[in-house]
């Protein structure tokens, strides 16, 4: 697979990358994306400064990907669980 030198630019600001070919259309999806969310950004607030509009672009779309963490159903009876701790409490004691 061979790779491209290319340039991106987020937020004003142009960076040199060097990708794999095939990674190049997503690399520059992901720099419009982050680029169209600082704009709208600035249109619906007062922020100004480039790096608190990165900030918050940056957490908007990490929890916008981010997996859902599912919730961890525990046992109702804990005493599977407070048997095997005791014995770890107990091989460790006995060390």
């Amino acid at each position: 697979m061979s790779k491209l030198s290319i340039k991106v630019v987020v937020a004003g600001r142009s960076y040199p990358l060097t990708v794999h070919e095939s990674e190049q259309e997503k690399v520059q999806r992901a720099a419009d994306d982050i680029n169209k969310a600082i704009k709208a950004l600035q249109d619906n607030y007062a922020v100004k400064d480039m790096q608190d509009l990165l900030a918050m672009t940056a957490l908007q779309l990490a929890t916008k990907t981010a997996p859902k963490i599912e919730k961890v159903e525990l046992p109702a009876d804990y005493s599977a669980i407070e048997k095997a701790l005791e014995e770890l409490s107990d091989e460790f004691d006995n060390q």
